[in-house]
């Protein structure tokens, strides 16, 4: 990646990279059980982690559960519709919010006192969190399915429960949970409809 700022036009992406990013790409609920390995989803980091967040706060946090062990653990917290889900994808993240972003500002933003600007408001430090790891683990999805996987996010679960499994002792909650892996394509529901341009978007 260059570090050139200078701007450059950039091509549209293909039809068949918008299909597998957008037009063509589903949510899964029936997944082949092969591991994905721990290169794989330090690549999947590298491409999220470059994703925008405001000031660069970056307060996801992703617990990856692969083993079978941890996979049984999360499939104690949701809800039972999303049991076998979990237990056979062969990972299923957890993306959660570190309350304590605060801390690591001077470091990711280290051009203002980004700090400051939280410092006494705990609301807006929990609106913050929720904000961005929320588009945190929508960069997830999309890196993800660039990375030639399928994604199955979910928010059934009992989140004190998860919260209480994985981020015991610390200030990180969970927003949800995607399972990651290759779907086998069965069990797929029609394609709900989608709101047109004109139904949800204005100009001013």
């Amino acid at each position: 990646m260059s570090d050139d700022a200078t701007p450059r036009a950039r091509a549209p992406l293909s039809a068949e990279a918008l299909g597998q990013l957008f037009l063509d790409a589903r949510t899964h609920y029936d997944w082949e059980t092969e591991p994905l390995g721990e290169d794989l989803l330090r690549q999947l980091f590298e491409l999220l982690r470059m994703g925008p967040t405001s000031a660069n706060c970056s307060p996801g946090r992703f617990l990856f559960c692969a083993s079978a062990e941890a996979r049984a653990r999360l499939a104690d917290c949701v809800l039972e519709g999303n049991r076998a889900k979990v237990l056979q994808a062969p990972v299923t993240v957890i993306i959660g919010m570190d309350l304590d972003f605060v801390d690591h500002l001077p470091r990711l933003f280290p051009h203002a006192d980004a700090a400051s600007w939280f410092r006494g408001n705990p609301a807006l430090i929990r609106e913050t969190a929720l904000r961005n790891s929320t588009l945190q683990g929508a960069w997830l999805i999309m890196a993800a399915r660039s990375l030639g996987l399928d994604t199955g996010p979910m928010s059934g679960f009992d989140k004190e429960k998860v919260d209480q499994a994985f981020w015991a002792g610390s200030r990180i909650e969970t927003n949800f949970i995607c399972s990651l892996g290759r779907g086998t394509g069965r069990n797929l529901h029609p394609r709900l409809p989608r709101f047109s341009f004109g139904e949800a978007c204005s100009i001013a």
